[in-house]
């Protein structure tokens, strides 16, 4: 039981490595972000910020669009189902013999 209780507490190897995750995530936003700032100071810099971030709207647009079709797939395969289900439903009436013409009329 003992030993049971010991894993359920956190060690301190896994307080160090949430700890350096963090590390590495802040180091690596701070290195993002100063390299923005040079792109920025650069000739033409600011313009290319602008389409990159321009592109990134883009993209999320698109995304957002892509994910959508997921929904719309799934309602035209229902209503596929319904018309099928509708057309079955009309065959046993149609089959019916309609009356014989006359070949003079």
């Amino acid at each position: 039981m003992t030993a049971r209780m010991a894993t359920s507490k956190p060690t301190d190897d896994m307080a160090t490595s949430k700890s350096t995750d963090d590390d590495v995530i802040g180091r690596l936003a701070g290195k993002g972000e100063q390299a923005m700032q040079r792109l920025a100071d650069l000739p033409g810099g600011t313009r290319a910020l602008r389409a990159f971030n321009d592109l990134k709207n883009r993209v999320d647009e698109l995304s957002r669009k892509v994910r959508g079709i997921d929904a719309l797939e799934q309602r035209v395969a229902k209503l596929e189902k319904d018309i099928a289900a509708l057309k079955r439903a009309q065959k046993p009436a149609s089959t019916q013999k309609a009356p014989a013409r006359r070949a003079g009329a």
